[in-house]
């Protein structure tokens, strides 16, 4: 089937076993429970840090989760699908740990600071997501493009967004001109930063980053600038009309 079947987890369906213990046909297959969350850590883990797909080798897949490259094959149709699929399982995972917040109970104030929150530790909390987004964006996109999946897996947070965004403004606490994706883009630059350039900004300037140091701190001035912005009366309209002036 399509990745599309399995963006929700690699446990949603079975693999099969060759009866005779392994081969390159699919005649006579056996049903079973195979490690299926160890090949989505193993995907995740192997490919993040390559640029091509090309690199990994499908022998290299079946060895490490006790199956063969038939079977993944079979499910996948090769190593770029497997890729994929990888892209949607922890797009998706992410995407649901997100589902469980509570904002609906909080002020706006509140809610955005818990979004901010979650985002920034789960980043530190997942390094691995955050290599995949990176090796992906060096690769321009090439395989998240052809996902049909990842618009609609992606939306809830921008709706989720909007409905926090939309409550602040109703009570008159956030300003009219916000763009829920801008906001959702901000938090995601700002908390992947502290991960994706740990290295090179902490040795630079000195600075613990990453899961080192005062994290929560780090974590409020991000907050604090998400909601310095949310809470910022003047539109930017009005700031041209006034250079314009």
């Amino acid at each position: 089937g399509s990745s599309s079947n399995y963006i929700y987890g690699f446990a949603a369906y079975d693999l099969v076993k060759m009866s005779d213990g392994g081969g390159d046909s699919t005649e006579d297959i056996e049903v079973i429970e195979v490690p299926r969350a160890g090949l989505a850590d193993f995907c995740v883990n192997a490919l993040c840090t390559c640029d091509s797909v090309s690199i990994l080798g499908m022998d290299a897949i079946a060895a490490r989760t006790h199956t063969t490259r038939a079977l993944i094959n079979y499910y996948f149709g090769g190593k770029e699908q497997v890729y994929l699929a990888v892209l949607e399982h922890v797009y998706a995972e992410i995407r649901q740990a997100e589902g469980l917040l509570d904002l609906d109970h909080l002020s706006p104030v509140d809610a955005v600071r818990r979004v901010v929150q979650f985002t920034f530790n789960y980043y530190l909390e997942h390094p691995g997501f955050v290599r995949l987004v990176v090796a992906e964006n060096q690769a321009r996109g090439r395989q998240f493009r052809k996902s049909k999946a990842m618009r609609t897996l992606n939306r809830p947070i921008i709706d989720r967004l909007s409905r926090v965004i939309s409550r602040g403004q109703a009570e008159g606490t956030f300003r009219p001109d916000i763009d829920p994706v801008e906001v959702h883009k901000a938090m995601a630059a700002l908390g992947m930063f502290n991960v994706t350039n740990q290295y090179t900004f902490g040795a630079i300037f000195q600075r613990d980053m990453g899961t080192k140091g005062d994290v929560a701190r780090r974590q409020d001035i991000v907050a604090d600038m998400i909601l310095s912005y949310l809470t910022n009366p003047e539109s930017r309209t009005m700031r041209g009309a006034q250079f314009r002036n």
